[in-house]
């Protein structure tokens, strides 16, 4: 059994950073991609970034440039630096695993 536990959200005020950490946990956990999605009021959960066991990386258009992530696979932990934050990024952001295993989400509020 996967479990994906996330931290990090918050309020932040437009052009501001947060930065979201997931942790996974298991026995002989051996994860492939982690990536983010994110679901915001009345929309559609929709992808952010993936970066595979190897270090290569996927970001959706709406976030290249101000969201990098980056992860430690010893630790099993995936990042999400999130910068120059704007009131659309306003979601709640799941980690998940290429396997399809989901975490809680946390919540990010982007004021303007």
């Amino acid at each position: 059994q996967v479990q994906l536990v996330e931290s990090g959200g918050g309020t932040v005020q437009a052009g501001g950073s947060l930065r979201l950490s997931c942790v996974a946990s298991g026995s002989g956990l051996i994860i492939n991609n982690m990536g983010w999605y994110r679901q915001a009021p009345g929309k559609e959960r929709e992808f952010v970034a993936v970066i595979s066991r190897g270090g290569s990386k996927d970001y959706a258009d709406s976030v290249k440039g101000r969201f990098t992530i980056s992860r430690d696979n010893a630790k099993n932990t995936v990042w999400l630096q999130m910068n120059s934050l704007k009131p659309e990024d306003t979601a709640v952001y799941y980690c998940i695993t290429g396997a399809g295993h989901w975490g809680q989400g946390t919540q990010v509020i982007v004021s303007s």
